[in-house]
């Protein structure tokens, strides 16, 4: 016997939201204006695409392409979407600082599983984190002392004619450096220490030269070339290169004959300025080789691919693990320099620090190739035995391009710089 089907009660209608006369306006704006009789006066409005006329749902039209944004709006507008575009640092920084240094592999397994709108896209984390490290890298070379103090002395007593002249820009260059000494901290005392005893082996040697000029006089012989005239020289076809004398001819454009003469002539003048002060030519090397590492990085995603050809990745996964595992290291090279600008402050403000800074320094440097090699593990899932040799091997070949792209660099900074 079946029962008849009874119709479920009627729900109430839940009772009208009053709206305040700003959500009315919204809402007129949209569906239309209304009479008193509750029809709608016109028909509801909604936005069209300017381009093709399709509805829109979203901030792009789905038709098209074309996004509801255009440049004519105000700049602060355009600006902050342009510093998002190239930075997108917000709240997803700190989801993507932690784990990038604590947790190897973890941001690029995340990536790999599709979870990728909770972090920092590869791209721009690699980004932001070498443009900060080179940074600060720069602030801190700027601000290092090479030990060249007492420098001044040396060239002085390089020019000197007589062993009396010697003798006394000796004693006054060492007297200004030991009434410096007396009012500098004890951690800088051993730099000054070691300036005196360049000076006085600067003297000796000027002594030597001077009386081996003496000997050659009352012998009737040649005197001995000056050391301090030496002068940095390139040979081209057997001759001592010479802007006039003797330039650049490789045999095309003339224009290019004179560029090279021209780098020739800058690589010599900074040669000879090295021993003196190198804080131009190394601000110039570290300044490029931010552009030298992003030519490597797709070089690094291609040893990856031919060392793990047999996992069937694709080269973009490799990409991604090339950019993570670069944004590590310059987070690693952040940390390094600022940890040793901690420490070159604590020489003579907190002594007590160096040991804990430097025990910290020490751990930071060993995390970094340890951090790689679980990382590779993590991601592409070998053994320990076959992960530790292609570890090696990629290691080793990557570190042959960087030796090589920076002394590339080297070379261009010491010619153009």
């Amino acid at each position: 016997m079946t029962t008849p089907a009874v119709d479920p009660a009627p729900l109430d209608p839940l009772p009208p939201v009053p709206l305040m006369p700003s959500d009315a306006a919204a809402a007129d704006a949209q569906f239309g204006t209304h009479d008193e009789g509750g029809e709608s006066a016109h028909a509801p409005v909604q936005a069209t695409c300017a381009n093709c006329g399709t509805t829109l749902l979203g901030p792009h039209c789905y038709a098209c392409g074309q996004p509801v944004k255009g440049m004519v709006r105000h700049l602060s507008s355009i600006l902050a979407d342009a510093a998002d575009t190239i930075l997108n640092i917000d709240s997803r920084i700190f989801r993507s600082i932690l784990p990038l240094y604590f947790r190897p592999g973890y941001l690029t397994n995340e990536y790999f599983e599709g979870r990728r709108v909770r972090y920092v896209t590869p791209f721009r984390l690699y980004f932001f984190l070498s443009i900060l490290a080179f940074f600060l890298m720069q602030i801190a070379i700027g601000d290092a002392n090479f030990g060249n103090a007492g420098d001044d002395g040396n060239d002085a007593i390089a020019t000197a004619k007589t062993a009396q002249e010697v003798t006394q820009r000796r004693d006054e260059a060492i007297a200004g450096l030991k009434q410096a000494q007396s009012v500098t901290p004890d951690a800088g005392k051993r730099g000054i220490d070691k300036a005196i005893e360049k000076i006085q082996k600067k003297a000796d040697k000027r002594l030597q030269y001077l009386k081996k000029v003496e000997d050659a006089k009352a012998k009737g012989e040649s005197a001995p070339s000056d050391p301090s005239s030496e002068d940095l020289n390139f040979n081209i076809a057997d001759k001592t290169w010479d802007p006039k004398a003797n330039p650049v001819h490789l045999g095309g454009p003339k224009f290019l004959d004179d560029k090279i003469t021209q780098m020739l002539g800058h690589a010599k003048d900074n040669m000879n300025k090295l021993g003196k002060d190198p804080k131009p030519l190394i601000l110039g090397a570290i300044g490029s080789l931010p552009q030298v590492l992003f030519v490597l990085m797709p070089l690094f995603a291609l040893l990856l691919k031919i060392f793990y050809v047999f996992k069937r990745r694709l080269y973009m996964e490799h990409m991604i693990v090339a950019l993570h595992s670069h944004a590590f290291i310059f987070l690693s090279l952040l940390l390094l320099v600022l940890v040793g600008m901690a420490k070159a402050w604590a020489q003579g403000a907190a002594p007590w620090l160096e040991g804990i800074l430097n025990l910290l320094l020490f751990v930071i440097g060993w995390w970094l190739p340890i951090y790689l090699f679980v990382m590779q593990k993590k991601v592409y899932k070998q053994g320990w035995i076959m992960t530790m040799l292609k570890y090696a091997m990629i290691g080793t070949c990557y570190t042959v391009l960087i030796a090589f792209c920076a002394a590339a660099a080297f070379l261009v900074s010491l010619a153009t710089v």
